[in-house]
C-alpha cells in the first residue's frame, strides 16, 4: 500500500515529534483512518521530505514521529507562472490541481473583462485560501516538496503593470502567428504563462500583455477551452525545457 503523504507548514527535522494542524490530523485520524504506528512521509514545503510515524492522537490533533530525511528530485528545472484568468468553480480547481502536478512553480489568479466571476475582498481571500488548499493536496498526491504559491486574486491589468521576474512571458491566443515550437529556450529557465477564463481576453488586455513583453503563441488550429490550454501548455513548456519525457 502506498504511505501517505501529509504537507505541515511547520519546519522538519529528524528525530523530532510534533502535533499535526487540524486539517492534516482530520484527513489522517478521520478520512484515512490511520492506526498508531502507521507510517508517514512529511514534507513542509522547503524542498524536504522525512519518514514519519504516527504516534496516536492528542485532542483530536495527530502526534508524528520524525525519523529520516529523504533525497527528492521531483522538481522541474523550469520556472512556470501561470497567470491564469479565473473560470468558473470546479474548472478553475480542476486547472489548478493539474497545472500543480504538471510542475507549475506559481500560479497568480486574475480578474478579467470577461470574467463571469466577481469576487468582493473577503470572496476573493476565501477563494485563495481554498485553491491553496488544494495545491496542498495535489502536491501530497504527485510527490511535490515544494509548495507553488498561490496569489490572491486580482485585476490583470495590476499584474501586467509589475516588473516582470520570467525572461520569457507567453500569452496564449488561438489566432497569434507564434508557435511554442519556434521559440527560444529561456537563459534562466523562467516562463510566465497568461491563459484567458471562459470568454478569453479582451483585444484591450491583449495588447496591454503585449506592452508588457509578453508574446502571443496559438497552440494548433482548434480553439481550446481555458482549462485544457492551460494544461497543454504547460505539457509542452514541460516536454520542450523541463522534465517531462
Amino acid at each position: 500500500m502506498r504511505i501517505p503523504r501529509i504537507y505541515t507548514p511547520q519546519p522538519l527535522a529528524a528525530q523530532q515529534s510534533l502535533l499535526l494542524e487540524a486539517h492534516a490530523s482530520r484527513h489522517v485520524l478521520m478520512v484515512l483512518r490511520l492506526k498508531t504506528g502507521a507510517p508517514l512521509v512529511l514534507f513542509d514545503g522547503s524542498g524536504r521530505e522525512f519518514e514519519a510515524r504516527l504516534d496516536g492522537a492528542e485532542n483530536h490533533h495527530a502526534r508524528v514521529s520524525v525519523a529520516a530525511e529523504h533525497a527528492v528530485c521531483s522538481e522541474s528545472p523550469l520556472h512556470i507562472t501561470l497567470v491564469q484568468g479565473i473560470s468558473r468553480g470546479e474548472r478553475m480547481d480542476f486547472t489548478l490541481q493539474k497545472a500543480v502536478e504538471l510542475g507549475v512553480a506559481e500560479i497568480i489568479p486574475v480578474l478579467t473583462e470577461r470574467s463571469v466571476v466577481h469576487l468582493d475582498a473577503k470572496q476573493a481571500m476565501r477563494k485563495q485560501q481554498h485553491w491553496q488548499q488544494l495545491v496542498i493536496g495535489a502536491c501530497e498526491q504527485s510527490g511535490r516538496v515544494h509548495m507553488p504559491p498561490v496569489g490572491t486574486p486580482r485585476p490583470l491589468n495590476e499584474v501586467l503593470s509589475e516588473p516582470a521576474s520570467a525572461e520569457l512571458s507567453l500569452l496564449l491566443h488561438p489566432t497569434a502567428d507564434a508557435k511554442l515550437s519556434e521559440l527560444a529556450a529561456p537563459a534562466h529557465n523562467q516562463v510566465r504563462l497568461l491563459v484567458g477564463p471562459e470568454g478569453g481576453l479582451s483585444g484591450t488586455e491583449i495588447a496591454a500583455a503585449q506592452h508588457a513583453g509578453f508574446i502571443s503563441v496559438q497552440l494548433g488550429p482548434r480553439v481550446l477551452r481555458t482549462e485544457t490550454a492551460a494544461l497543454v501548455a504547460l505539457s509542452l513548456l514541460q516536454a520542450r525545457w523541463g522534465d517531462l519525457v
